[in-house]
């Protein structure tokens, strides 16, 4: 059975074009390397070191830098003891009508003072404003080196300026050391973040950025693995592209400076609509959907490959409407305000909610877009 499963997996039916071999690939010219998929251990390895890399740039750059900009930690009020309520939180943070009445009966409480303790236990949970912004410092620090990597090396790359470079000769196309590395570390920082995510602020996108990370790690490991390196490294800087203007506003937002905060979401927006609605799908994805249909024909690796980009695309229509909702609301309030996703509730929030009504929050909702990768995202 395991040897017929795994016989399944590696089938060069299912990886290549026809007469493409795993064999064709192991024996390269002299001087030549081509991806193999033990490549990519290391980037297991480089996840821990990426992600310790995080700790030490947070406590001795990011938070440095937050306290220069009077970022302060803060200490969150804390809840009353209960333990009747405490059980009831961990099994439940936003306890319905039907269980605030019985608790109200059970404990001799009313509604409201339910309602508060379990606001003020949300809110505990929740992380401070520094926090946030030494996440996003460490973001914003990453992505801006890796593009400027990717550029450098992608800037006199053919296939930058003519995207059917990427199907010439393939699969026999040669990996260079920059692109070994861009892709290597790539995939590092996915992984780091795909576990870091279980510990990092809470998103109410948590789900869709779940399956954000899991399509990137699969695109990246998949192309690297069938050689579609060329279109995987497009796919990649199109995307770290918007993602600096992202961190760079969430900074300025933590930071309180509403005018650049306001200002870098326009540029944001802006890159977000260029980058991923309209290079990403009518460049990249074209590329690897007709190009290549076009000059090596389809196979089955071909069609899971562009299954997940157009899976990617679908998140990327899904966020860039969250964004244009938010930039609606700021032209009619004049700004830009917090993260929609994790803020600090107020009483008056509370209060609608228990009503079943809507707060009107004209806030950031942060896309964390970060980058679908590889042939990625």
């Amino acid at each position: 059975m395991t040897s017929y499963i795994s016989a399944w997996i590696w089938s060069e039916r299912f990886w290549f074009p026809e007469n493409v071999t795993w064999a064709d690939l192991e024996r390269p010219p002299p001087g030549v390397e081509y991806p193999r998929l033990g490549h990519l251990m290391y980037a297991f390895p480089l996840a821990v070191g990426v992600f310790l890399l995080r700790l030490l740039f947070e406590r001795l750059v990011a938070k440095p830098c937050a306290h220069i900009l009077q970022i302060q930690a803060g200490v969150p009020r804390r809840a009353q003891p209960n333990d009747v309520l405490e059980r009831v939180y961990q099994s439940k943070t936003s306890p319905d009508t039907r269980q605030l009445d019985g608790l109200s009966k059970q404990l001799d409480w009313d509604v409201r003072k339910l309602q508060r303790w379990f606001r003020i236990r949300r809110n505990q949970d929740r992380p401070s404003t520094q926090i946030k912004f030494c996440e996003s410092m460490w973001r914003f620090t990453f992505y801006s080196g890796i593009f400027v990597y990717a550029m450098r090396h992608l800037w006199v790359s053919p296939w930058m300026w003519d995207v059917r470079e990427c199907w010439h000769n393939y699969p026999f196309q040669a990996i260079s050391s920059g692109q070994y590395n861009y892709y290597v570390a790539e995939l590092a920082f996915y992984w780091s973040l795909m576990f870091s995510q279980f510990i990092d602020i809470k998103r109410k996108d948590f789900v869709i950025m779940l399956v954000h990370h899991l399509a990137t790690i699969m695109l990246i490991t998949f192309s690297y693995t069938n050689n579609m390196i060329r279109a995987g490294t497009l796919v990649m800087v199109v995307h770290d592209a918007s993602d600096i203007f992202l961190e760079a506003a969430k900074l300025a937002n933590y930071a309180k400076y509403q005018r650049l905060c306001d200002g870098l979401f326009v540029v944001f927006s802006i890159s977000f609509f260029i980058s991923r609605l309209v290079i990403y799908p009518f460049w990249i994805v074209y590329t690897v959907l007709i190009d290549s249909w076009e000059i090596i024909g389809p196979y089955r690796a071909w069609w899971l490959l562009n299954g997940l980009l157009l899976v990617l695309q679908t998140l990327h229509i899904i966020w860039f409407y969250l964004i244009a909702r938010i930039a609606i609301k700021a032209i009619f309030k004049g700004k830009v305000s917090k993260d929609d996703r994790s803020d600090i509730e107020s009483s008056s929030d509370e209060e609608m909610n228990s009503n079943n009504r809507k707060t009107p929050n004209g806030v950031i909702t942060w896309i964390q877009g970060r980058s679908i990768c590889g042939i990625q995202t």
